[in-house]
């Protein structure tokens, strides 16, 4: 499957967005671990955050493509 260049904006746009929400969402969930009055169990905060890891490591993915398409020739 050839990517056209466009294809490369279009990954490059969902991998930052994917970065950006998922890093929100990583600090939102810090916030509400830290505070004592939540009474969430442990392993809702260590199944987000490996969510959260994993979700900036595709988008992180996502935005490497999408540069790579946008700076080859062709």
């Amino acid at each position: 499957m050839k990517l056209e260049k466009t294809d490369g904006a279009l990954l490059l746009v969902i991998g930052v967005w994917t970065i950006a929400i998922w890093t929100n969402f990583g600090r939102n969930l810090v916030k509400t671990a830290k505070d004592p009055e939540q009474t969430r169990p442990k392993p809702y905060y260590i199944a987000h955050a490996v969510l959260v890891v994993v979700d900036v490591l595709l988008g992180g993915l996502l935005v490497k493509l999408g540069v790579q398409r946008l700076l080859t020739r062709g």
